[in-house]
């Protein structure tokens, strides 16, 4: 059974969720996370969690995006981690650094959020889901820092695409890493060796839905059925049974989601 540890399900129109849903039941799946993208529409992804059926749990995150930061209030940690009491709400996130879309002058502010992000993670003791783009250095610095000053915390490097130092610096310090439709991309063949190396049991799989759709299902819109396509990418690198990939990245979302029931 597979887990997409990180779709968007409020991407999605309301009528159309029971048939997605029936989608990944037919594919495979157990369980999906819904990741928050902005806090002041929390209450949204929290709805969403309802169309959770006896095989198929849905859990979700509360967090602001850092493409999303100049429009939200950074938050208090604490009021953060309190808000994620709930028990549909598993992780905080996604947060973290993008470039790619930032400009110079709003990447101070991209930078804060993530910190509170972060803070309020290890205060919940929730793992911490993290946006990273065109911004290795300062995550692996931030992530460094915030370890050595405050503590360790529980995260994932979400969608990842990053280099081999940032997937080192992670692994380090406990951190997860979660594989997209990226990794069956023809031209992701450095991204794919990463994957043969991280360690089994920090492997993650997700689609990122309703982007990033895996080949061969490229160029349409994604949904968490996909994520199979990439499991299997994900199961031939590793010289694995897609069985025991399924059973490897669910017992691993598991463990850092520990919340999840």
């Amino acid at each position: 059974m597979l887990i997409d540890s990180h779709c968007h399900l409020d991407h999605f129109p309301d009528d159309e969720v029971e048939a997605l849903l029936d989608r990944a039941q037919a594919a495979g799946l157990c369980g999906m996370v819904t990741i928050g993208t902005r806090l002041s529409a929390a209450s949204i992804n929290r709805r969403l969690t309802r169309h959770a059926r006896p095989d198929l749990a849905i859990w979700c995150t509360i967090g602001t995006h850092p493409d999303h930061v100049a429009d939200e209030t950074v938050p208090d940690p604490d009021q953060l981690a309190a808000m994620a009491s709930a028990p549909e709400i598993v992780g905080i996130g996604e947060s973290g650094l993008d470039y790619f879309h930032g400009e110079p002058a709003v990447r101070p502010l991209q930078q804060d959020s993530f910190r509170a992000h972060l803070r309020a993670a290890r205060k919940a003791d929730l793992p911490l889901v993290i946006h990273a783009r065109n911004a290795d250095d300062d995550i692996a610095a931030i992530l460094a820092e915030e370890h050595e000053t405050g503590g360790p915390f529980r995260f994932v490097l979400h969608c990842f695409s990053s280099g081999e130092a940032l997937a080192r610096t992670a692994l380090s310090l406990g951190g997860y890493v979660g594989f997209s439709g990226i990794l069956t991309f023809p031209k992701s063949e450095e991204l794919r060796r990463i994957a043969g190396q991280v360690p089994a049991d920090r492997l993650l799989v997700e689609t990122d839905a309703p982007y990033l759709a895996p080949a061969p299902r490229r160029g349409k819109r994604n949904e968490p059925s996909f994520v199979a396509h990439t499991a299997s990418v994900l199961a031939g690198l590793r010289g694995i049974e897609e069985e025991a990939l399924g059973t490897l990245t669910t017992r691993n979302f598991r463990r850092l989601f520990s919340k999840a029931a």
